[in-house]
């Protein structure tokens, strides 16, 4: 049957429109309209599952994030691999979601594989303190890269800052930060970005199974959290606290119960001689 091309284009815009809003669904970008970090609010971390029927699993689900890494629970495991990354540079924006500061690829940034599966980097955003603790301990910033399959999975890396030195790739990034500090939704257009600029420094990482950190924290995330704690300057995390103006004092959830879920941490086997 031959299609009418006027047809045949209108549908094909409706289902690249809806793809595109079920990407975005994955988590809410007005969010502190909605909730904030405030300790004690009524739109405070304790009360996202009551805000809205589909934030149910913020307070009842059993597989949340973040969580602590304490290490006397974690199994170590060689059998993981290391991390299969085929980044690329890419059009990026930042945009200030007036809770974070958010850096999306416009068409993708390459890809993440894991157990096989591939999975397309979409964004990253960052989280002061960090959100996933170790042994209790939180560090000072946080980096979520956010990777989504074609299945609408989605796979998180993350990795942690304690103040030392500065981070180039932040460095990279620091004026336009700047243009859109204190405007909530402004959009600033950053040009090509090459996501291999942010850097892991250790082939060590835990994995685990969770959730989103934010509403509406669903479930059956795959998390990365790479083992090496790097190095940001105080000035760059002050930056990115700051520019968003939320009226918290952080934008970090606080640490979830396991629920007797596995962490494993993956370390190279050593080669004997």
């Amino acid at each position: 049957m031959k299609l009418n091309k006027p047809i045949f284009l209108s549908s094909f815009l409706i289902i690249f429109l809806l793809n595109s809003m079920l990407v975005a669904s994955q988590e809410v970008e007005n969010e502190e309209e909605y909730f904030n970090y405030i300790e004690g609010s009524d739109k405070g971390p304790d009360h996202w599952g009551q805000i809205h029927k589909d934030w149910a699993a913020c307070g009842n689900g059993d597989m949340q994030s973040p969580i602590d890494l304490l290490n006397e629970k974690v199994e170590v495991v060689h059998h993981l691999g290391r991390l299969k990354r085929r980044y690329k540079p890419s059009n990026a924006s930042l945009v200030n979601r007036g809770h974070d500061i958010m850096l999306k690829w416009e068409y993708g940034a390459g890809s993440l594989f894991v157990n096989g599966m591939e999975y397309v980097l979409r964004q990253c955003h960052w989280h002061s303190p960090s959100e996933h603790t170790v042994d209790g301990q939180r560090y000072n910033l946080e980096v979520h890269m956010v990777h989504e399959s074609l299945d609408k999975k989605i796979a998180v890396v993350g990795i942690m800052y304690k103040i030392g030195r500065r981070d180039k790739f932040l460095t990279e990034l620091m004026d336009y930060v700047r243009a859109i500090s204190n405007s909530k939704d402004a959009e600033k257009v950053v040009g090509l970005v090459n996501p291999k600029h942010i850097k892991l420094g250790s082939r060590k990482y835990y994995r685990y199974m969770g959730s989103l950190t934010t509403p509406p924290c669903t479930e059956g995330v795959t998390w990365t959290i790479i083992k090496k704690v790097r190095t940001v300057s105080r000035e760059q995390v002050r930056l990115f606290r700051e520019a968003v103006r939320d009226d918290s004092q952080m934008n970090a959830r606080p640490t979830q119960d396991t629920n007797n879920r596995t962490v494993h941490l993956y370390s190279p086997r050593r080669i004997h001689t």
